[in-house]
């Protein structure tokens, strides 16, 4: 077994008993909690407000203007890692809007802060800037039957047209908060970012209380709970050499299919729920010739710490299994077997709101009063993941309007009354930081480090 396979098992290795821990199972019922009078009365008199009252008409009366920046921002490329475009775009327009210290930091985030009047939480809102589309996409935005469909439009473009609609909205009624509210547009949450925007933000700001991420959805649900994720890339190696003349020489594509074989008979928990998928292979030079290297990639996922690691560790057993079978099949001499290596290339912390803190019983209470529709609560994989497993408050909630086709060519977005998901997200943020003059933040503030 190659030694950065036993550094891999080493550092991952955890008893199996770990998984029958009560809290790993608790973890996964999502319930919706009971709204606390203190919350309920916060929104009914942030309801009740004549400067709240105007403040969400105008969401609604600059819905159209919205729509037309969605259209504009959806056009500009954001692939991975290649945001810069979109971001600067993005900063442009905070500062435009009253946001005079808005910058680019050194990851590539497009962040702004709107100071409140002091002594309140310092709150982020979040949409990202990346979409899972390669350079050279046509995202040219087309209408068709009532609906918008571009690559992107919906994830998430259109958290980041609704940001900007808080922040005009926020600043043409002279609405001051008793908290900051921090207006980011992050780099890295799609693909293999591996959430890197987030990350550096809750590196380099270490006071922020809480966040409210936005992503597709027409409001009625809260992702309350951050599915961790491993990526590896599995590189197997051989001598190779010529299907006749070198024949019984073991096979780094034989290898990796005897190792795919076994990592498909892997078990997993359903609850916590756990994944995992071999994502894509490739390998060899020619059809008639022993292939000396190949190369797969495995995606594990879990809504468990726990359960995510020790699945990990039962697939690089079950890979290590594969090679061993493909070398005991052909007995090389000594420097001509298949040997194999695991680099890490995705890491996403699993994480978790309590159902019962302010921030969720806050979108709750407010889905409540607005919807026709219960709320219910979900797991993903999103940048909430970061604050999520630093202990920090965070949830996920829809922008508004409903959409389809994330990461197809054929997304699309139906704006039809998309200003009201809006609405309840912007009401949910004023009630966790507070209005001056109408209620005070139900965010607590973390002690500070």
């Amino acid at each position: 077994m190659p030694a950065v396979c036993r550094t891999v098992f080493a550092r991952h290795a955890v008893p199996f008993a770990t998984l029958a821990f009560a809290g790993i199972a608790a973890a996964q019922t999502l319930t919706v909690p009971q709204v606390s009078p203190q919350v309920d009365s916060t929104y009914t008199r942030l309801e009740a407000s004549p400067v709240v009252k105007k403040l969400l008409d105008d969401v609604k009366a600059d819905d159209a203007r919205a729509l037309a920046e969605l259209k504009t921002m959806t056009e500009i490329p954001a692939p991975p890692f290649k945001e810069s475009a979109r971001a600067q775009y993005f900063v442009s327009r905070l500062k435009a809007l009253g946001l005079d210290d808005a910058r680019i930091d050194a990851e590539g985030n497009a962040i702004g802060i709107r100071k409140g009047i002091g002594k309140g939480p310092k709150l982020l809102v979040s949409a990202h800037l990346d979409t899972v589309f390669p350079q050279g996409t046509d995202v040219t935005v087309k209408s068709r039957d009532g609906k918008l469909y571009a690559p992107g439009i919906g994830d998430d473009t259109r958290g980041l047209a609704v940001l900007l609609s808080w922040l005009k909205v926020l600043n043409e009624n002279n609405v001051r908060t008793v908290g900051d509210i921090v207006f980011v547009g992050n780099v890295g949450e799609e693909e293999l970012g591996n959430l890197r925007g987030m990350k550096a933000l809750f590196r380099d700001h270490p006071d922020i209380d809480g966040m409210i991420g936005l992503e597709p959805g027409t409001g009625e649900r809260v992702l309350t709970q951050g599915t961790g994720s491993h990526r590896y890339e599995i590189m197997f190696r051989g001598p190779g050499g010529h299907s006749f003349g070198a024949f019984g020489l073991p096979s780094a594509i034989q290898a990796m299919g005897r190792a795919i074989g076994k990592v498909s008979d892997v078990r997993t928990p359903t609850d916590p729920k756990t994944t995992f998928t071999v994502g894509t292979v490739a390998g060899g030079t020619s059809v008639n010739a022993i292939a000396g290297d190949a190369r797969m990639a495995v995606d594990i996922r879990s809504n468990g710490t726990p359960a995510l690691l020790e699945t990990e560790r039962h697939i690089m057993s079950a890979i290590a299994s594969g090679v061993a079978d493909e070398n005991g099949r052909w007995s090389p001499a000594k420097g001509n077997e298949i040997t194999f290596q695991a680099k890490q290339i995705g890491d996403r912390p699993a994480g978790q709101t309590a159902t019962d803190s302010v921030i969720v019983q806050s979108a709750v209470r407010v889905i409540k009063a607005n919807s026709k529709e219960a709320p219910s609560l979900r797991a993903g994989s999103t940048d909430a993941n970061v604050p999520m497993s630093l202990g920090i408050p965070a949830v996920i909630l829809g922008s508004g309007g409903k959409s389809g086709g994330s990461h197809s060519r054929d997304e699309w977005f139906d704006p039809t009354n998309a200003h009201e998901g809006a609405q309840w997200a912007l009401t949910t943020v004023l009630g966790l930081v507070g209005v001056d003059g109408v209620s005070e933040p139900l965010l607590a503030r973390r002690p500070a480090k």
